[in-house]
């Protein structure tokens, strides 16, 4: 698991350094027979920032990325809130006309009775009334003709007697 040989991966890095300080590429001798290590190790360190810094461009991305899926969210929570607020009062306002038109309903059949028992009684009172005056015309007649049976003839501006 952890190989700590001298050529691994953190000890390579600390080797490009040791010869750096040492002279350079110039150190065995030779002038120009290889790569230039400096420019080499120049080449790493730009790589190994250029890695760096795309890692901190993807981390960045990708903490914008889940900072919008979560205004996303928010706004869609929101929103689902505000739809069910307001499908509770719609249904609030729907139950209220009924009970509205229901009490509309009740007091509209109360009135139709009150109308046809005003009706009712107003008939039946003219009927009293024209029963009464009957009653009154046939009583008036059965007295006339009773005082006009006991008085016997009656004459108007009857002639003197001679």
């Amino acid at each position: 698991m952890g190989d700590n040989s001298i050529l691994s991966g953190g000890w390579l890095f600390v080797i490009i350094i040791i010869i750096l300080l040492l002279g350079g590429g110039n150190f065995l001798g030779g002038g120009n027979r290889g790569p230039d290590v400096g420019a080499v190790v120049n080449a790493a360190i730009a790589n190994q920032s250029t890695q760096a810094g795309l890692k901190e461009i993807l981390l960045s991305s990708a903490n914008n990325n889940y900072e919008t899926a979560m205004l996303i969210a928010n706004q869609n929570l929101l929103n689902a809130q505000q739809r069910s607020s307001d499908q509770v009062n719609v249904i609030q306002g729907f139950n209220a006309i009924q009970a509205a038109l229901s009490g509309i309903s009740a007091q509209l059949g109360t009135c139709c009775c009150d109308i046809k028992s005003t009706l009712l009684q107003d008939k039946y009172d003219n009927a009293v009334r024209e029963l009464t005056k009957y009653q009154t015309e046939n009583a008036v007649k059965a007295q006339t003709e009773y005082l006009l049976g006991v008085m016997g003839k009656w004459v108007a501006n009857a002639p003197a007697a001679a």
